[in-house]
């Protein structure tokens, strides 16, 4: 029997799960297909109903049923149940676990990718959103020292450093603008842009949240958008000297962890970043 494996959000044009997963799949040789599974709000109990059945493995999840799909499965992972958000679900004889990979995906990025070790670091998150939230999650585990939140809405960064805050862990949070983050930018360790500006079909695809004279050459910039692979705030960065990273990596890391989850298997991480290269630069 052919297993089943697949992503579910809404809409899915522009998802490279299929390509890195099936990739995966068959250079371990395992009988299995990854497909776009489209699904909107109202047909997402349904799908993951489906995920019940002995010839499904599990799925991704991405947005907007990050949240949604907590009520829907019987269990979470640390991570799922702490950030509140379940990226990833794994089928085991009819029961539904919940897991968050993007989390530890963001950290090995980090680590890997970049050589950037996050622990005693002082990081600005550009953004209080779902992407947001694995991200300043994962870094508070990892160890930084200082976390200060920018976004639009300064009410909701608030809230997000509200549940972040435990022990002498106090994240901060200003207002987007120019003036609020010349305070804090030029003396950051690590920059993360978690919105969509300067995303490939996005509001702002030309947009950059931080320009390059606010950057210190010996930050690390990195960009949860992967699309494209160079986004205007990386290359402002790279305009500083600072050193730049896209969020390819975290894409790939995350679903390493998850095809482990489903498989038991090694995932050959080699092919998964070549094949979700490939399909980037054809896209």
């Amino acid at each position: 029997m052919t297993a089943r494996l697949g992503i579910l959000g809404y809409p899915l044009g522009h998802t490279l799960s299929p390509v890195m997963h099936t990739a995966a799949l068959v250079k371990l040789g395992i009988d299995a297909t990854f497909e776009a599974w489209p699904t909107p709000p109202d047909r997402l109990a349904e799908a993951v109903l489906k995920l019940r059945s002995p010839d499904h493995l599990g799925a991704s999840v991405t947005l907007p049923h990050k949240q949604a799909v907590i009520a829907l499965v019987d269990s979470l992972d640390d991570w799922a149940s702490e950030i509140g958000a379940v990226n990833c679900i794994v089928n085991r004889e009819g029961k539904l676990r919940g897991y968050n990979t993007d989390a530890g995906g963001f950290i090995r990025a980090l680590r890997e990718e970049a050589a950037f070790d996050p622990a005693g670091s002082s990081v600005v998150m550009i953004g209080a959103g779902g992407a947001a939230r694995a991200a300043a999650f994962a870094l508070r585990r990892a160890g930084v020292q200082r976390l200060t939140i920018a976004n639009r809405t300064v009410a909701r960064a608030r809230a997000l450093g509200d549940e972040l805050r435990r022990g002498r862990f106090r994240p901060s949070a200003i207002e987007l603008t120019r003036d609020a983050l010349a305070d804090v930018v030029p003396y950051a360790d690590l920059i993360v842009n978690a919105t969509s500006v300067g995303m490939s079909g996005g509001a702002a695809p030309t947009a950059s949240p931080v320009s390059a004279d606010l950057i210190s050459d010996r930050a690390l910039a990195y960009d949860l958008v992967y699309s494209p692979p160079v986004t205007p705030f990386l290359r402002e960065a790279e305009r500083a000297g600072a050193r730049a990273v896209g969020g390819l990596s975290m894409l790939v890391y995350q679903g390493v962890e998850a095809f482990a989850l489903w498989t038991g298997r090694e995932p050959p991480v080699d092919v998964m970043f070549a094949a979700a290269r490939g399909a980037l630069k054809h896209a």
